[in-house]
């Protein structure tokens, strides 16, 4: 038998396969605000709040994605 037939049936391996889904589901739900810590973004606070707020949207998640893959500020060098 073939896992994808044991976890249609809700066989043995079902609650395993939930448990994975719900793992996998949890990280990519998070992914805009860890790639905002990772980029060391100024806004990376306000990214986690639409993320944790808004996230669930889908349109609130590509809103918190952009807010966190946006280019950073350059200093501004001053001429002596």
């Amino acid at each position: 038998m073939r896992t994808t037939d044991i976890l249609a049936a809700g066989g043995p391996g079902a609650p395993v396969g939930a448990t994975i889904l719900g793992i996998l589901i949890f990280a990519a739900y998070w992914v805009p605000s860890v790639v905002a810590l990772a980029r060391h973004v100024r806004n990376s606070g306000s990214v986690m709040v639409v993320n944790g707020l808004l996230g669930w949207t889908g349109i609130g998640w590509i809103v918190a994605l952009a807010m966190a893959c946006r280019s950073k500020d350059v200093p501004a060098v001053k001429a002596p």
